[in-house]
């Protein structure tokens, strides 16, 4: 049986290994590299080599932020012939620069279409698909149940319900909310969700395609009500020296009582925490703004410039099969995109799909959303804020600014 060959790559060797791959050796390139995901793409690629005898896989693994800045790279220089990304505008910024592979017809061939109904809409440009999806995920508040009943609180329904646990939570001395946005992108988690609770999805998703200013009141309305959770302190000190895995241990320790974030933290939940963890929808700001979730999908594309392209359809078609979609999102924890796979029974995707099939619409979260210029300048703002609220009328105009130059 041949053997996953796990490389801790640099973009040099990323660079060498692709150029140097031949008919019958498929390169990819992954930023799979938590635990759980790591292990369900090892055995799907074990899968994959036992099914294609002929194809040899070369699985390069980078962590997640190191991936991020280099994919441009190899994508304009020297593809691999299969990359892990984004949907969303995150995969439309690299479709619109001509670097992904149209693979409608393999859609059409297989029956995609009708398979992975609800997900065709964010892998599409112009009528055209451009990838694969394999997982997407709720996004919500995890907690502590256990210090929840230690202090009389209820599961938050409404802003005013979060705000009073938050208080109770810092007069005894937890931090309400653990967070770490050393890479940023945490931050936007909070301003996705209290922007869709305050004035809704169809302005979430145009302030996303340029069309509303960052000064606008509405947008001002959104900080207003953030900064009620800001300035008084309820998340984590020292937040922005941390990153989004080294702000667990203080919600595992009773440090921090909640933490916002994607339903790919599960896995990690401590077994002595077994039956003491617990989920709930963000609340309610405004009753009259609909209930819009956050949920981001993971999908795998072809560069256009990729050497195997025969081969890379194969594998994208492969992690397209129902039976292969249940055994990823099994071991991730997370919800299949296609709609013949299901969901593991687990009591945070239980919760997870029954919101999301109740959600008012979805979002896939700000730096997917919007244009990648936008999205870089927008979490430094949101990073910026949390530190100095005071800051916040400067930070919009630099955003405003942001928003013109790109959204031209």
């Amino acid at each position: 049986m041949k053997y996953v060959k796990h490389i801790a790559a640099t973009t040099a060797l990323a660079a060498t290994v692709a150029t140097s791959a031949m008919a019958g050796t498929l390169v990819i390139n992954s930023d799979a590299s938590d635990p759980a995901p790591k292990e369900a793409w090892a055995e799907i690629i074990n899968r994959f080599e036992q099914a294609n005898p002929d194809i040899e896989v070369k699985y390069n693994l980078y962590d997640h932020e190191s991936y991020k800045t280099t994919i441009r790279n190899w994508l304009v220089t020297s593809p691999p012939d299969v990359v892990f990304w984004y949907a969303g505008n995150r995969m439309k910024a690299f479709v619109d620069r001509g670097l992904f592979e149209d693979v409608s017809d393999m859609w059409t061939a297989n029956g995609m279409n009708e398979d992975f109904a609800a997900a065709q809409p964010a892998m599409t440009v112009n009528g055209k698909q451009y990838g694969v999806p394999y997982t997407y995920y709720q996004w919500g508040v995890y907690y502590r149940k256990d210090i929840f009943e230690q202090y009389g609180i209820s599961e938050p329904k409404t802003w005013d319900e979060l705000k009073a646990a938050s208080a109770t939570l810092k007069e005894n001395n937890v931090a309400p909310f653990t967070i770490g946005t050393k890479y940023l992108w945490t931050a936007a988690g909070w301003f996705d969700y209290i922007n869709m609770r305050t004035n809704g999805l169809d302005f979430h998703i145009e302030l996303m395609d340029g069309k509303v200013p960052y000064t606008d009141d509405r947008v001002k309305k959104t900080f207003a009500n953030w900064a009620e959770l800001v300035e008084p302190g309820y998340y984590l000190e020292n937040h922005a020296s941390y990153s989004w895995q080294e702000a667990q241990p203080f919600l595992y320790n009773g440090e921090a009582a909640m933490y916002l974030m994607g339903n790919f933290i599960t896995p990690n939940f401590p077994k002595e925490l077994d039956g003491k963890m617990g989920f709930f929808q963000f609340p309610s700001i405004d009753p009259s703004v609909g209930m819009a979730e956050d949920a981001p999908m993971d999908t795998i594309h072809i560069p256009s410039k990729a050497k195997n392209k025969e081969d890379a359809r194969k594998f994208l078609a492969f992690v397209a099969l129902p039976e292969n979609q249940q055994l990823i999102n099994e071991m991730l924890l997370q919800i299949p995109t296609n709609n013949k796979a299901k969901a593991k029974s687990d009591p945070f995707l239980d919760k997870g799909v029954a919101m999301l099939g109740s959600a008012d619409g979805t979002a896939q979260f700000y730096d997917r959303d919007t244009d990648p210029a936008m999205a870089t300048e927008g979490m430094k703002g949101f990073q910026e804020f949390m530190v100095h609220p005071d800051r916040i009328e400067k930070i919009l105009e630099r955003l405003e600014k942001t928003r013109q130059r790109t959204f031209k």
